[in-house]
């Protein structure tokens, strides 16, 4: 099966006039959109490999007598499709977000939201899953001059090998994994070094430190990996087409 367009998304949501005006905005931003209201249908289309990310409502009515909302939409996608899924709901509740996280959303976004946020969230995700897809299917992920060998463990810059410990790879492969987005100090604490975070615990940041120090800045200067402060830190990524430079 082809691997579908970077830019298709499917709108999985009862609201019509909301959807209406996302749709209509995605559009304004290069995206193409498909909406459907149906918890059922939704399913299909979604495992069906003609979108390239799902964005779905918590709050779904039952129909045809099956009761379903956006949690059981999204056990049943990930019961057959890695496809990533942006969450939207109503609420603001924190055990929604996690439980929407822990079924398998790459992300989540509370009702009311800005439709630029929304745009930024999809792009983010966007990226994750374009680099992840690479490297599944190459062993390798190459942003810029750096690239990574997963099946070796190497890392190489400008062809030339880059000397990691064990922690600094596993760092800049989740970095690089996630290019373009913010990866909380949380996250590289328990993903990367297999523990709960602590704020006086500040090996991450020497760890990030040394990996700067190693990899060097990006060729045209810029800083390759960058601290955001009270979030974590964040690795550059290329511009996707359709995103629109800010001042």
């Amino acid at each position: 099966m082809d691997t579908p367009p970077a830019d298709r998304l499917l709108v999985i949501d009862d609201d019509t006039e909301l959807c209406a005006l996302v749709s209509n905005f995605l559009a304004d931003e290069s995206f193409e959109v498909e909406w459907e209201s149906d918890p059922l249908r939704g399913v299909d289309l979604a495992i069906s490999g003609g979108h390239s990310l799902i964005v779905l409502d918590v709050m779904l009515p039952g129909r045809n007598g099956v009761e379903m909302d956006g949690f059981e939409v999204l056990r049943r996608i990930r019961a057959q499709s890695r496809i990533p899924v942006l969450m939207l709901t109503a609420k603001g509740d924190t055990l929604d977000r996690v439980l929407g996280l822990d079924l398998g959303a790459d992300d989540y976004l509370a009702k009311p939201f800005e439709p630029s946020e929304l745009a930024a969230r999809i792009r983010a995700i966007l990226r994750r899953s374009v680099y992840s897809l690479a490297a599944v299917r190459r062993g390798r992920l190459n942003i810029a001059d750096v690239e990574i060998d997963f099946g070796a463990r190497a890392v190489a810059r400008n062809g030339l090998p880059v000397d990691l410990t064990s922690v600094e790879f596993d760092l800049l492969a989740t970095l690089m994994n996630a290019a373009g987005s913010i990866v909380s100090r949380e996250d590289l604490m328990r993903n990367v070094l297999g523990r709960d975070f602590s704020p006086f615990d500040r090996s991450i940041d020497t760890h990030i430190y040394n990996l700067r120090k190693k990899i060097g800045s990006l060729p045209d200067g810029r800083e390759r990996i960058r601290a955001v402060r009270g979030a974590g830190y964040l690795y550059a990524a290329p511009t996707l087409p359709g995103d629109r430079a800010h001042a």
